[in-house]
């Protein structure tokens, strides 16, 4: 089994641990809820040193990268991050990534632990063609979240150098910082919780004094160092998707609601002009060309829009993703099956109490007849039927 670098960091605080896609990995410190509402309240610490990153990099590589993915890629600036898709030739989702643009011939993909050799060497095989090289480089990258309203002030504390440059971000933007102790970072302002926040890259060997560094500038501040549990109860209530529960080989995006991250027409690109080695945009906007599951995604999108039109003409084995709001205090958990009536017409993929709303929720793929907001379903928790209602994603968001 894999640990992290702050394996032994976990176990003085008295972390509870638990094997998730061969990494043993933090659970929980003081508590589930505890964890959930400094975030929401003040500010998380997370090791996800689990996730894995892959670096593409060579002359074509946004070439190879648009073609890879189901986002255009050659659009995307350096210095700034796109979330997007590895999708089949027949559209179902290998996995979800976040794409880092490091230079006009660099990328940085993180992936789900669970899938970061697929994806590597499905990244691999598509780029055969094209002058790149595709390498995971997980053990060589240590990755923590700092997360919360607290977070930018945290970060900016803990930097000697790049402060300015760290609140001065956008959303799925990144920059490369000096922390104190003189550590080089990569921040991206980045996150899996619906708060604003950063994710930390360092090499391994760094890990430990960054992780004690969060600690000792975050605390005053409410900071606590949070595991897996609270993880998941926040991008719950984001609305965000896990791999292996919304999302699979079997999902499209389009099914999933997630149909924008597919960026099908044209749009300017970043271009390497001149020898100089200047980097600039398309003057003209550029075709987006083909990609792997292109033809296949164009069809998702019109069964999904005609199911969406006519909810009743779905065949019954078509789904479609929810969010489920509990009328009762029992939770629905993944697996639990969906009832309109006595018609079985979904099954529950994540569900937990919400901290924050102080209800259960849910999400669910039913089908699109049972999809309408507020439509009245129950859930079969554990052979007594609880009621639950159909809402909007997400459950929260942060103000603004």
């Amino acid at each position: 089994m894999n640990r992290s670098p702050l394996h032994h960091e976990h176990v003085a605080l008295g972390a509870t641990l638990t094997e998730f896609a061969g990494w043993e990995m933090p659970v929980r410190y003081a508590g589930d809820v505890a964890e959930h509402q400094a975030v929401r309240t003040a500010a998380g610490l997370f090791d996800i040193s689990h996730m894995g990153e892959i670096a593409l990099r060579g002359p074509d590589a946004a070439a190879a990268l648009d073609y890879a993915v189901v986002s255009g890629m050659a659009r995307l600036a350096i210095g700034r991050a796109k979330y997007s898709m590895l999708c089949t030739p027949d559209g179902g989702i290998i996995d979800d990534l976040i794409v880092y643009r490091r230079d006009w011939d660099h990328f940085i993909i993180v992936a789900n632990a669970s899938n970061v050799d697929a994806v590597t060497k499905e990244l691999s095989n598509r780029c055969e063609s094209f002058d790149v090289v595709v390498e995971n480089i997980t053990h060589r990258v240590s990755l923590q979240a700092i997360q919360g309203p607290k977070a930018v002030d945290i970060v900016t504390e803990m930097c000697a150098l790049g402060a300015d440059d760290v609140r001065a971000l956008k959303n799925y933007a990144w920059c490369t910082v000096l922390l104190s102790g003189d550590i080089h970072a990569m921040v991206a302002r980045t996150g899996y919780t619906g708060e604003d926040g950063f994710e930390l890259f360092v090499v391994p060997e760094d890990a430990v004094a960054v992780w004690r560094l969060a600690l000792a500038t975050g605390t005053p501040h409410g900071l606590m160092p949070c595991g897996l549990s609270a993880r998941d109860t926040l991008r719950l209530e984001a609305g965000m998707p896990l791999y292996g529960q919304e999302l699979s080989l079997s999902t499209t995006p389009y099914h999933a609601g997630l149909g924008w991250v597919v960026q099908t027409g044209p749009a300017r690109e970043l271009v390497r002009p001149g020898l100089d080695g200047a980097v600039g945009m398309t003057d003209e906007r550029v075709d987006r060309g083909d990609f792997v599951g292109r033809e296949a995604l164009a069809v998702a999108k019109a069964t999904h829009d005609a199911w969406a039109a006519d909810p009743a003409s779905a065949p019954d084995d078509a789904r479609v993703l929810v969010g489920l709001l509990g009328v009762s205090r029992r939770a629905a958990r993944p697996g639990h099956v969906v009832l309109s009536g006595d018609a079985e017409v979904g099954v529950v993929t994540s569900g937990a109490p919400s901290p924050t709303l102080a209800v259960p929720i849910a999400m669910a793929m039913v089908h699109p007849s049972a999809s309408g907001l507020g439509t009245e379903l129950e859930v079969d928790v554990r052979g007594r039927r609880e009621s639950m209602v159909v809402s909007a994603l997400p459950f929260y968001s942060r103000a603004s």
